[in-house]
Formats: C-alpha cells, structure tokens, sequence
C-alpha cells in the first residue's frame, strides 16, 4: 500500500508541475491529449494545434520497460486477443475526447476545483460497474502465455524511435507553434518524470479503474477470488490530495463549474463518454495508463491497445469527434452510443456463464 499511496503522490505532484511550467493548464498527463498530439507529428491528422512528440508518453512505456527489464520482470505475453484490445483502444481515447481528457486527467481537474470533473468521475465509476458485471458473468479474454521475444519489443522500440524523433526533429516530423500541441513544460523535466512515472506504474500496478473497481468488490458477497483491498484506492487518493494541494500552493486552483480550462456544459456527454472508458478499461483490463505501462513490461496485446489508441487519437481529429468548450458535436455523440453499443456486444460475446472473474483478471484487483 506504501508503494500505491508514494505513487499516487508522485504522479499528482509532478503532474501539477509541469502545468506549472508550461503544460496545459488542468492537464498535468493526458494519455489521450497526448497520444493526440503524437498522432498529429506523425501526419496521422492535419489540426496544426495539436501536433507535437509528448516526452510523457515515451517516458511511461520505456519507464515501464527498463525497470521490467532490471527487475527481470519483462515477459514478453499475448493473450490472443490483441485485435479486440486495438479496437477497444480506439473506443476508449474516443470516449476520452468527449470528455476532454483521459482518467489521470479527470483528477487533475477535479484537484484544480473544476467540479465538471466530477460528472466524468461518475461516468468513469459506472462504466466500471457495468464491465465489473461482465467481469463477475464470466467475461474473458484469453489467458496470459509465452509469445515471440520480438512482440513484446515493438512498442518500446517504437517509442524509442519516438525520442529519436523528438531529439532530431526531422523534416517529416510537425510541431505546433500555437494551441495545446506547443504548450509544453521543457523536454528533459518531463522525459525524467515520465520514466519515473512509469517505473513507478510498473512496480505497483498503479491504475485508475483498478481502483475503482475495487469499490465493487466490497459488501456482504465477495467477487469470487477476489480479496478485498483498499491499497489501490488509497494510490487514487494520494494522487487527488497531492494534486489538491499542489494546485493551491501553485496558482493553479480556481473552484468552478462554468469557464474550466479543458471542458464544456456538455454534461451528459461528458457522463457517457467516460462511462465507456470505464466500461471498455475494465475489459481490456486496464485504463489508458495502465495500457502504455504494460505494453512497456512486454505485453503485446497491451501493445495492440496502445496502437488503438494512436488510432483513435487520429481519428478524433481526423473526424471531428471531440469535445471542445462549445460542447459535444453531432459526430461525437454518435460515435458514443455506437462505441457503448459495441462494447455491449463484446461483453457478451466473450462471456462465459457461470464461471465468474477469470484468474487472468484477478491479478489486476488484488493491489
């Protein structure tokens, strides 16, 4: 639990720095913003304000990878489902867009005092209930097994290759010179704190819908093989307190409903958005964050979610499915109930009745 609650800590004080310092105000990370902002260097969409090699996002996977590989903890694993974890990794940086932001980024928010945060907490929190069910109903993805040593490589070579990029800056490569891509904190500090975040991540399971879903696990039945805990939790709350805090001592704190950086009154839209992060996170085993630092300790179907994300990110410029301060467009909301309809669909196809939470999801509740 110690390691959870200095974590947590960790990610909520540097994060809340390096807004400080020059990243987008009530962002600190942002696994969607950012995975947005690369997609666009890599001339996978043309919107100029959002092109640039996000430092974090290198740092999570190759943080994650070395401290794997010197605590000889990196397995190169497939759970033989690697193109439903692309596909789900779209939904969820879709879902992330309408509401402006990724569940690490939901903290941040809420921290900084922007109570629209809180809708997307309650979102978040009811999508993991829903995929909890399907969890308990006997939902599976395959078992964890040996794959090829190369597969596990593919996403850390490639964010290797990323911070070759970002170092050389090569023609091909696009960097924003105005809007959210260029506001950025400088490129070592947030290099340094996104390996440690990372290494950290790595070492504790840190993740913010295995937290939450530890909340369902509690009560008078028990999910079957799954203990009840509370360190995965505390790790959620060190962050918001430590974030809290820093957002004060900073500047950084404006408590409000109305004019919150990074948001909109779109509040049913920013409920569901999240609603389906929390849903598809819990299939896939996993948020965002939690995706990036088990692509980098070797598992490929991770790697395949992380790919989806990158997919996703383009296709939300590319498309027009975002969340802006104006609300939610049409092409948003439509990409929501067919992203939640389709995780329906997967939940009950890949169910197995009678057998409860699989072993392979086990590991992942019970920090």
């Amino acid at each position: 639990m110690v390691k959870l609650i200095v974590t947590g800590a960790f990610i909520g004080l540097t994060g809340v720095i390096l807004s400080y310092y020059g990243n987008p105000a009530n962002t600190g990370f942002c696994v969607s913003c950012f995975m947005e902002n690369i997609a666009g260097s890599l001339g996978l969409h043309g919107n100029i304000r959002m092109q640039f090699i996000r430092p974090e996002i290198i740092g999570f996977v190759l943080g994650s990878f070395l401290i794997a590989v010197y605590k000889k903890d990196f397995k190169s694993t497939s759970h033989g489902s690697a193109l439903l974890r692309f596909f789900v990794g779209i939904l969820l940086i879709i879902g992330c867009s309408i509401f402006i932001g990724c569940p690490v980024k939901m903290v941040f928010r809420i921290s900084a005092g922007d109570l629209t945060g809180l809708i997307g907490l309650a979102g978040l929190t009811t999508g993991v209930f829903i995929g909890m069910q399907f969890l308990d109903g006997g939902f599976r993805i395959g078992r964890s097994a040996p794959s090829p040593a190369g597969n596990g490589y593919l996403v850390p070579g490639l964010m290797f290759f990323l911070l070759v990029f970002l170092i050389v800056k090569p023609s091909f490569i696009a960097m924003s010179t105005k809007g959210a891509g260029a506001q950025y904190a400088p490129v070592y500090l947030t290099l340094i704190v996104g390996l440690l975040v990372g290494a950290l991540a790595q070492r504790t399971g840190f993740c913010i819908t295995g937290g939450l879903a530890r909340i369902f696990l509690w009560g008078p039945k028990e999910v079957k093989g799954c203990p009840k805990s509370t360190a995965l939790l505390m790790g959620i709350l060190s962050f918001f307190v430590f974030a809290f805090v820093a957002s004060i001592l900073t500047g950084q704190f404006s408590l409000g409903l109305h004019g919150q950086p990074s948001s909109n009154e779109s509040y049913g839209w920013s409920f569901l958005g999240l609603l389906m992060v929390g849903f598809g996170s819990v299939l896939i085993k996993g948020c965002p964050l939690r995706q990036l630092v088990s692509a980098g300790q070797g598992d490929s179907d991770a790697g395949a979610a992380v790919l989806g994300m990158l997919t996703g990110a383009a296709l939300v410029q590319n498309w027009g499915l975002g969340g802006n301060a104006a609300g939610t467009p049409y092409e948003g909301k439509m990409a929501v109930v067919i992203g939640l309809g389709i995780l329906f669909v997967i939940g009950l196809l890949y169910r197995e009745r009678g057998s409860g939470i699989a072993p392979e999801y086990q590991a992942g509740l019970e920090s």
